[in-house]
């Protein structure tokens, strides 16, 4: 067999090659050589009708929390997913039955290192959510304070580390043996998600996450970050502040009628491009469970086990790529993306850049009244790019999907939003954020370090110069892209300085024989001298018609 059977993964593989069957991939069954063990299987996919994409949420939910998690990174992934696929994994909702009390009152013993009723005055024994990862309580502080409690699963962590191991062995595989894993490197997709796991399951971690986003959203009245209660969070149990409302999915009409929607869709947006294009950390998965309303008509953002991180550069070409999208400039949709992307061998640059073009103009023409969905032509910018042999950061693909959540959210809030006109509206001010933020001291501080230490290195690096030079050894390489059409433009550069230098002798030559005095003339002049100055004169209008021709040529086929 291709994959070795560990016992303990013996039942997984079965249910991925199941799966695998189902879903029309039965060749990397085959390439796995798990085929014999599963006719049976096989037959039952054949018999059945075409899977559907909820089928696949459906299968991918049956299998457990890392699945689910896997089904939503899947969603993130237009390169591997077709998009009606990736919709339908983005609906993945990972909610469970509760675990007992017991345990629930044994983990957070465990984790607080103190009884439940020396740490609360109450604790609700029925939770208010559960998910595959955890579940949420509402509880009292001895101060009076209402809180929500946060308790991981038992055993969790360790049924995800096993299922992870089982998946790195078919991904190694896969990579190895398969061309679909060489092109698509299952092996990094499933690093993503062990990463973001780990992070997920680690619940200091997120108590840093809603600590960090109340800070940097402190600006924005409508918006609300419950913060955690110090002393109270652990790697497993996360307690923090209690929001009182309901999720916006819940209101009813009537209820949204009473609400400013169009006010508090806007700071919303507002709030995730500061998040986004000026902090460089932004909560990531904004769907419509995740956004309360609270009881005093803000709006709350729950749940941070899921967040972004953009260095300087990566939010600079994220903001041009997003402004070229918003106004319908494919092109430079398409050199955004290709500046912070990773080519491959087989790159299509042309082909890349044709299809953004296309593709924004499409999403634009049929945009009603401007209401451009940007996070969805990101999302298929990036698919478009991995059909050209373009590997583009997980960061786009997660921001892509983050703003359209967030268009979904603000069109719940205001059906009336329109995200692309709020993108116009504060470019100028996310631009003005991002300079007042690169000239802050701490940056300041930064350069004049580098400054200071170029100049302590300055001296050492020319003397080596000089040395190399002294012996003869100084060597300029040049790496040219295009080496044949550089070559024939300064052939061409060179050309024509060569006709200028003879069409201004020849000038030079007849304006000195003019001076001689002869018996051949010619129009009552010099003979030798009115050649000349007409054989110059022919050249120079010839050279003219030259360069205005091929200038005209060069334009047209630009389209300019």
């Amino acid at each position: 067999m291709g994959i070795s059977l560990n016992p303990e993964h013996l039942k997984l593989y079965r249910e991925l090659a199941r799966m695998l069957f189902k879903y029309g991939r039965s060749d990397a069954v085959r390439s796995a050589g798990l085929e014999d063990a599963l006719d049976e299987a096989a037959n039952a996919a054949a018999e059945a009708p075409p899977p559907e994409a909820t089928d696949l949420a459906d299968d991918l939910e049956r299998l457990g929390p890392t699945f689910i998690k896997l089904g939503q990174l899947l969603s993130t992934r237009p390169d591997l997913v077709p998009p009606s696929w990736a919709a339908a994994l983005a609906r993945l909702q990972d909610r469970v039955e509760p675990f007992a009390w017991d345990e629930v009152e044994t983990i957070v013993t465990t984790e607080l290192g103190v009884r439940l009723s020396k740490a609360f005055a109450r604790f609700d024994r029925e939770p208010i959510a559960a998910a595959s990862l955890g579940q949420v309580h509402r509880a009292a502080l001895r101060d009076g304070r209402e809180v929500a409690v946060k308790v991981q699963r038992p055993g969790v962590r360790e049924r995800i580390v096993a299922d992870l191991d089982a998946l790195a062995e078919i991904a190694q595989f896969a990579d190895r043996h398969t061309q679909a894993g060489r092109q698509y490197e299952f092996g990094r997709v499933l690093e993503e998600l062990r990463r973001g796991l780990l992070l997920e399951l680690d619940y200091r971690r997120e108590a840093d996450n809603l600590t960090t986003l109340a800070a940097n959203l402190a600006e924005f009245e409508r918006i609300v970050v419950p913060t955690p209660v110090d002393g109270y969070t652990s790697g497993r149990v996360l307690t923090m502040e209690y929001v009182r409302g309901r999720k916006i999915t819940a209101l009813s009409p009537l209820a949204r009628m009473e609400l400013d929607g169009a006010a508090l869709a806007d700071e919303l947006f507002d709030a995730y491009l500061k998040q986004i294009l000026v902090d460089g950390f932004f909560h990531a998965d904004p769907h419509a469970g995740n956004v309360f309303i609270t009881d005093d008509g803000r709006l709350a953002l729950i749940d941070l086990g899921m967040v972004g991180h953009l260095g300087p550069e990566l939010q600079e070409r994220l903001l041009r790529l997003v402004l070229a999208i918003s106004e319908g400039r494919g092109e430079e949709a398409a050199q955004a993306a290709i500046a912070f992307g990773e080519t491959r061998a087989e790159f299509r640059r042309d082909d890349f850049i044709r299809g953004s073009v296309d593709l924004t103009a499409r999403y634009h023409a049929g945009a009603s009244s401007g209401r451009l969905q940007v996070g969805l032509v990101m999302l298929e910018v990036a698919r478009r790019a991995a059909e050209c042999g373009l590997r583009l950061p997980v960061e786009m693909t997660m921001l892509g999907r983050a703003l359209l959540a967030l268009d979904q959210v603000g069109r719940t809030l205001e059906p009336g939003f329109d995200p692309n006109s709020a993108i116009r509206r504060n470019a100028t001010q996310l631009m003005q954020r991002r300079l007042l933020k690169s000239a802050s001291p701490a940056a300041l501080f930064a350069n004049v370090l580098e400054m200071n230490d170029f100049v302590q290195r300055l001296p050492h690096r020319v003397n080596q110069v000089l040395d190399r030079v002294a012996a003869n050894e100084f060597e300029l390489r040049i790496r040219v892209p295009e080496e044949t059409w550089v070559l024939a433009g300064m052939q061409k550069i060179s050309n024509r300085i060569a006709m200028g230098v003879i069409i201004a002798a020849l000038i030079m030559g007849a304006a000195m024989i003019m001076r001689i005095p002869t018996r051949y003339t010619l129009l009552g002049y010099p003979a030798l001298a009115t050649v000349l100055f007409l054989i110059a004169a022919v050249i120079g209008l010839a050279l003219v018609g030259t360069i205005i021709h091929n200038d005209v040529t060069h334009h047209r086929r630009k389209g300019t």
